[in-house]
């Protein structure tokens, strides 16, 4: 398991990326790559309720999708965090079926409430996040037939969750997109450059093979602050 601190913007991050033995269904490699990273938490003074994002990795999408399974399970109650998921068997570094990332927040008080917003109706996935002044967006995708045409729909929509929270892309510390290998990067950064009228301070693109469902050319996941 690699483990990363990381104080910025008066806040300390901790960052867990993780694989697990290839002897273990996908199954049971993400229930072991859970426990790892709650016991690592302890050992830090945090706990999975300070967790506010974790991003799936699967090498197939049946490994992609038994993962997924295992983490909805602990991802319940006061441990539910922002979530996407990817097939992307470039990613992996052992001969390990699913891997995981986590990012957790060390509050900067210990009584603080990360208050969670559902989606409407309510999904899987949460819609965001509000913990310590950060704003954090499940990872956002759609089915359409371009990727200008999902860019189209999600761009708008991630503006409109940054309003209902309190906040805008003024606000946004962090852009995270991850776009199928055979899309185009200057079309994902035309389209932001249609929707976003400001300069964003940091994003990154990743290049993944697949997504929860066929269909989807692009997941993107933003962290914003309250204003």
């Amino acid at each position: 398991m690699r483990k990363e601190i990381l104080r910025w913007r008066g806040r300390e991050f901790v960052f867990l990326s993780c694989e697990a033995s290839k002897s273990q269904t996908a199954t049971d490699q993400m229930e072991n790559i859970i426990g790892r990273m709650a016991a690592e938490l302890q050992h830090m003074g945090l706990s999975p309720a300070n967790t506010i994002r974790t991003r799936l990795w699967g090498i197939d999408r049946e490994s992609r999708d038994q993962g997924s399974l295992v983490r909805k399970k602990h991802n319940t109650g006061p441990n539910r965090a922002a979530t996407s998921s990817y097939i992307a068997p470039d990613h992996f570094e052992s001969d390990s079926r699913v891997g995981l990332d986590l990012i957790a927040l060390r509050p900067s008080k210990p009584d603080l409430e990360k208050k969670i917003v559902e989606n409407v109706p309510p999904r899987v996935p949460i819609d965001y996040l509000v913990y310590d002044g950060l704003v954090v967006l499940a990872g956002k995708t759609v089915v359409l037939p371009t990727l200008g045409e999902q860019l189209d729909e999600i761009l708008p929509r991630i503006t409109r969750i940054l309003a209902s929270a309190g906040t805008g892309w003024e606000r946004v510390i962090q852009v995270s997109c991850y776009l199928h290998a055979g899309q185009s990067v200057e079309e994902l950064t035309a389209h932001f450059d249609k929707w976003v009228k400001v300069s964003l301070e940091r994003m990154e693109i990743g290049f993944v093979q697949g997504y929860s469902a066929k269909g989807k050319l692009i997941e993107i996941e933003t962290t914003a602050e309250l204003k």
